[in-house]
C-alpha cells in the first residue's frame, strides 16, 4: 500500500503506462482486466479517458464477465455528451434481445443511466418489449429504462402511457415501486414538455398540462393506488419490506408522491385520497427514521392536493411534532415545510376571493400556524 500521494501518483503512473502498452498491442486476454483496474484508478481521481474503447469492446464480446465490465465501465466511464457511446447501439439491441436475462439487464441498467435522445427512440422499442416481459426481474429494470428514455424524448410519453397504466397491478413488488417511479416520472416529463411547447406562458399551459391525455389516463387509478397504500398500512408485519418497524416504507412514499402529483387541482382525485390521508397521518410511528420519512411526505401531498380543512391543520401539527424533535435535520426540514406553507397560504389569501373555500382554509392553517410561533421562535436560540 503507498503511504504518500506521490506513491500512489507514482504507481497509477506506471500501471497507466502498461495499460495503454496492452491496448495498443490489442491484448485482448487482459481487457477486462485492464478495464477494471481502470474503473479503481477512475474511483481514485484520476484520468481515465484513453480506456473508453476498450469498454465498447467488452460490451461486444459474447462472453457474460467480459460483458458485465464493459457495461460497467460504460456507465462509470462515460457520459452521455460523448460520442463514442453512439458505437454501444448496436450492442446494446443486441443484448436486449439476448436469451440470458442477466446480459439484457445490463443493458436495460446501462440505457437507465446512460441513453442519449438518439438512443432513447432508437431502443424504446426494445425497452417496451421488456415492460411485459414474464421475467419481474427485466420488467423492474425496463421500468427504469423506459423513464429514461421519457426523459430524453418527452414526445413519446403519450406511445407508452397504457402499457405503464397496466403495469400497476403487477404482483412483484419490485416491479410495483418501479412503475410508480415510472409514473410519477411521466407526469413531471408531461408538464415540463408542456410548458415548453408553450413558450413558458405558464397560465394557459398549467390548464393544458391538468387535462393532458397522461394525467387523464393516470387519474383513473387514483383508486387503485389508495386501496395499495390502505393494504401497505394494514399488512402488518413483512419481514422482506419492513424497515424499523415500518411496513414498506419506500412504496409508501413512492405512492404518496404520486398521489400529490394527481391530487393538485383536481378536487375529485383529492377527496378520494382525503381518508387514507388521514389514515397514514394518525396511524405512522414517529419513534423511527422511517416513520418520519412516510409523515413528511404525507404533510407534503396533504398541503399540495385539494384536502379539506381539518387535514391541513392535522399536517400542520405534525409539523409542529417535527420541530420538538432533537434531531436537528428534522426541526430543518419542519421549517423548511412551514415557510413554504406560510407562503402558499398567504398565495391562496391573496388569489382567492375572500370569503372561499381557499381563503377559509387559509386561515384555518394560518392559525394552526400561529400555535407553534413559540416553538419556531425557540429554534432561533438553538445553539
Amino acid at each position: 500500500a503507498c503511504k504518500t500521494a506521490a506513491e500512489e501518483r507514482a504507481v497509477i503512473a506506471k500501471e497507466s503506462a502498461m495499460i495503454r502498452t496492452a491496448i495498443r498491442e490489442e491484448q485482448e486476454h487482459y481487457r477486462h482486466r485492464n478495464v477494471a483496474k481502470l474503473l479503481f484508478m477512475h474511483m481514485l481521481g484520476y484520468p481515465t479517458h484513453f480506456g473508453q474503447l476498450e469498454c465498447m469492446k467488452l460490451v461486444a464480446s459474447p462472453h457474460f464477465p467480459e460483458k458485465r465490465i464493459g457495461y460497467l465501465g460504460m456507465m462509470l466511464l462515460l457520459s452521455e455528451q460523448q460520442e463514442v457511446l453512439m458505437l454501444a447501439t448496436n450492442s446494446l439491441k443486441n443484448d436486449l434481445n439476448s436469451s440470458n436475462k442477466f446480459i439484457a439487464g445490463l443493458a436495460l441498467a446501462t440505457i437507465g443511466n446512460l441513453a442519449t435522445p438518439d438512443m432513447s427512440r432508437d431502443l424504446a422499442p426494445e425497452v417496451d418489449k421488456h415492460l411485459s416481459n414474464s421475467n419481474p426481474y427485466l420488467r423492474k429494470k425496463a421500468c427504469l429504462a423506459m423513464a429514461r428514455c421519457l426523459r430524453k424524448c418527452p414526445d413519446m410519453v403519450e406511445d407508452f402511457v397504457e402499457r405503464v397504466v397496466g403495469l400497476l397491478n403487477d404482483r412483484s413488488h419490485g416491479v410495483l415501486i418501479t412503475v410508480v417511479q415510472l409514473m410519477t416520472q411521466v407526469l413531471v416529463i408531461d408538464r415540463e414538455y408542456i410548458l415548453e411547447e408553450g413558450g413558458g406562458q405558464y397560465d394557459g399551459e398549467e390548464d393544458a398540462y391538468y387535462e393532458s391525455p397522461t394525467r387523464t389516463a393516470f387519474l383513473k387509478l387514483v383508486p387503485s393506488l389508495v386501496k395499495l397504500l390502505r393494504n401497505l398500512l394494514s399488512m402488518g408485519y413483512s419481514p422482506d419490506h419492513d424497515v424499523g418497524g415500518i411496513s414498506d416504507p419506500f412504496l409508501q412514499v413512492q405512492i404518496l408522491t404520486l398521489l400529490r402529483l394527481l391530487g393538485a387541482n383536481d378536487v375529485k382525485a383529492s377527496e378520494e385520497m382525503n381518508d387514507v390521508l388521514a389514515q397514514v397521518a394518525t396511524n405512522t410511528e414517529t419513534s423511527k427514521n422511517a416513520g418520519n420519512a412516510i409523515l413528511y411526505e404525507c404533510v407534503q401531498t396533504i398541503m399540495a392536493v385539494e384536502s379539506d380543512d381539518g387535514l391541513r391543520v392535522l399536517a400542520v401539527n405534525i409539523l409542529g411534532r417535527f420541530l420538538l424533535n432533537r434531531d436537528n435535520n428534522i426541526r430543518y426540514v419542519a421549517l423548511n415545510t412551514l415557510a413554504k406553507c406560510i407562503a402558499d397560504g398567504a398565495h391562496a389569501g391573496r388569489s382567492g376571493d375572500g370569503g372561499g373555500e381557499n381563503g377559509e382554509d387559509a386561515n384555518t392553517a394560518a392559525s394552526a400556524l400561529q400555535r407553534h410561533r413559540t416553538t419556531v421562535v425557540d429554534c432561533l436560540k438553538d445553539p
